[in-house]
């Protein structure tokens, strides 16, 4: 009871449905956690336990109509084991930096933001994004959250925008220099997300979610074990097509 306390000061409202991002053809709804303001880690920590998860200062959750291809899935970092392609990643990238900052603009990450947004998801709305929109998207935030840039050398080369949550972390998101090949920047992130909950004693890695139709989420169902949540609890994920 206790425990549920601050859960039951938040309200819920639903939105009006939108193009969906992932899925073409489909429209959209999320659910919305208000008010903002009481939304601190502890709580925000609660919500992602429930399948939320935050676009800036926004908790949401996927609420469509006729449509639940959004699995919100996590890495219990106990029971994870690298894959062989994980495993040469992690070698091939262990000479990046890591280097924490606070949540302030940068145009040396801004212009990295836009090369990738360029590169890996051009037409998708995220490619135009101006200063203000990159802004309240990945540098707003009511919770405690990290900005982790890995340079090699003097070059940046990825950015990691992460939310330290009371039973993990939580990956909000990761752009990455798109024009270096055979580049695996973007496993090597979740990687280093990994250790470093190991190394901080956090059991969970949250990943947001997965969507089984959409190429763009394929990646995520390659880190093994995986867990799905559904109907309340979080279970393993059985199936994985794909998931070599």
């Amino acid at each position: 009871m206790q425990k549920d306390y601050p859960y039951a000061l938040i309200q819920f409202y639903a939105t009006a449905p939108y193009a969906c991002s992932y899925l073409p053809d489909r429209s959209a709804r999320s659910q919305v956690a208000t008010p903002g303001h009481l939304i601190d880690t502890t709580l925000y920590s609660e919500l992602v336990r429930r399948g939320f998860r935050r676009s800036g200062v926004f908790t949401y959750r996927p609420h469509c109509d006729d449509c639940n291809a959004c699995v919100p899935v996590r890495i219990p970092v106990g029971r994870f084991t690298p894959a062989r392609s994980q495993r040469r990643a992690w070698a091939q990238h262990e000479g990046l930096l890591a280097f924490e900052h606070p949540l302030i603009f940068s145009e040396e990450h801004y212009a990295l933001y836009q090369r990738y947004q360029a590169a890996r998801h051009p037409g998708g709305g995220m490619d135009l994004d101006n200063r203000e929109q990159y802004t309240h998207f990945l540098l707003q935030s009511h919770v405690e959250t990290r900005l982790v840039e890995f340079r090699e050398g003097d070059t940046l080369r990825m950015v990691s925008v992460i939310d330290r949550l009371d039973d993990g972390l939580s990956s909000v998101y990761t752009f990455y220099d798109p024009d270096v090949p055979r580049a695996a920047y973007g496993t090597y992130g979740i990687l280093w997300q990994i250790e470093t909950c190991r190394r901080l004693g956090l059991p969970h890695l949250y990943l947001g979610y997965w969507i089984e139709e959409s190429p763009k989420m394929a990646y995520k169902i390659r880190f093994r074990p995986l867990e799905r949540y559904r109907n309340g609890e979080w279970v393993t994920l059985e199936t994985a097509p794909g998931a070599a």
